[in-house]
C-alpha cells in the first residue's frame, strides 16, 4: 500500500494511492488522519493523483537517523576523501542525526548553503517507524516498521571534511528530500536503487548488498535512542556520490517504492 501526504487547495491530507473504478487514472482515497497514529480510516472522499501536489510523505517527530558507510563500495571511494580512517567499513553500524527541518518533500528545491561548494547527492532507502521503539531486538525490529520511502541524504562534502564530523554538512535545511511515498508492503531483500543527476546514472545498487541490514540498523539505533512514530532511518548510500550543481534535477528511484525528484537552486 502507498500512503501519501498531499496538499489540496489550502489544505493538507494524507491518502492511499488507489485507481479509478474504470482503471483510467491514478487517484486518492483520502485519510481521516495521519496513519502512523491514526489508522486508515478514509473520509469518504477521492482525488485524481495528478490534480494534488505531494509533500514530504512524513516530518519526522524528533529525528532523522542515517547511517554512514554501509555499502563496500561507497566506502572505497570515499577512502580519498577521508584519507583513510573512518572510510574503512565499521564493525557497527555507523550512526548520526539530521533535524527534522532539513525535511523536504517531492519536487521542492535542495537549496545550495552559501558557505558550502561542494554538494553531492546520495541516494538512500529510508524506513519509517511506526510504533515507539526501545532496545528492540533485530528479529523483531520489523515489528516496529510503518513502511519504507526513498531519500536523498545531501551532504556538503567540503564542510564534512572540514568539521571531522558531519552535523552541520549534512544537516542544512532541504538536505533530506524523502518521498513521494511510503510503501507499506515493501520486499526491500533485493530492490535497485538508482540515482540520476539531469537524467545521468550516477547510483547504481542493490539493497541487498547493505553492510549491516535493516533489522539490524533499527536494533542497533533504538539502543541508543527512543525511536518515535514517524521517526526516520535512512540505511547508507552506495559508491556513485557526485556533485550538485544550481539547475540540476536529481532522482532517486528505488524499485517498488518510486522516483523522488527534486531541482537544486
Amino acid at each position: 500500500m502507498k500512503i501519501v501526504r498531499f496538499r489540496a487547495g489550502d489544505e493538507i491530507a494524507y491518502g492511499i494511492v488507489d485507481r479509478a473504478e474504470d482503471g483510467s487514472r491514478a487517484e486518492l482515497v483520502e485519510l481521516a488522519s495521519d496513519p502512523i497514529v491514526g489508522g486508515y480510516e478514509t473520509t469518504g472522499r477521492r482525488l485524481p493523483l495528478s490534480e494534488v501536489r505531494l509533500l514530504a510523505p512524513v516530518i519526522p517527530s524528533s529525528k532523522v537517523v542515517c547511517v554512514g558507510k554501509n555499502y563496500l563500495d561507497h566506502v572505497e571511494e570515499m577512502r580519498h576523501v577521508t584519507g583513510g580512517g573512518l572510510a574503512d567499513a565499521p564493525e557497527e553500524p555507523l550512526l548520526f542525526l539530521k533535524p527534522n527541518t532539513s525535511v523536504i518533500g517531492p519536487d521542492d528545491e535542495i537549496v545550495l548553503p552559501s558557505i558550502s561548494e561542494n554538494v553531492e547527492h546520495e541516494g538512500e532507502l529510508a524506513v519509517v517507524i511506526g510504533k515507539i521503539a526501545k532496545d528492540v531486538p533485530a528479529e523483531r525490529a520489523l515489528d516496529v516498521v510503518f513502511g519504507f520511502t526513498c531519500a536523498n541524504d545531501v551532504s556538503a562534502r567540503d564542510l564534512q571534511v572540514r568539521d571531522k564530523q558531519w552535523s552541520r554538512a549534512k544537516g542544512f535545511d532541504t538536505f533530506c528530500p524523502l518521498g513521494p511515498v511510503i510503501e507499506t508492503e515493501f520486499d526491500f531483500s533485493d530492490a535497485h536503487l538508482e540515482t540520476r543527476v539531469n537524467g545521468e546514472v550516477r547510483q547504481q545498487t542493490s539493497t541487498a548488498k547493505l553492510i549491516h541490514s535493516v533489522e539490524r540498523i533499527i536494533a542497533h539505533a533504538s539502543q541508543a535512542f527512543t525511536l518515535l512514530p514517524g521517526d526516520v532511518i535512512l540505511t547508507g548510500t552506495p559508491a556513485g556520490v557526485g556533485p550538485l550543481l544550481a539547475g540540476d534535477t536529481v532522482e532517486v528511484e528505488i524499485e517498488g517504492i518510486g522516483t523522488l525528484r527534486n531541482r537544486v537552486v
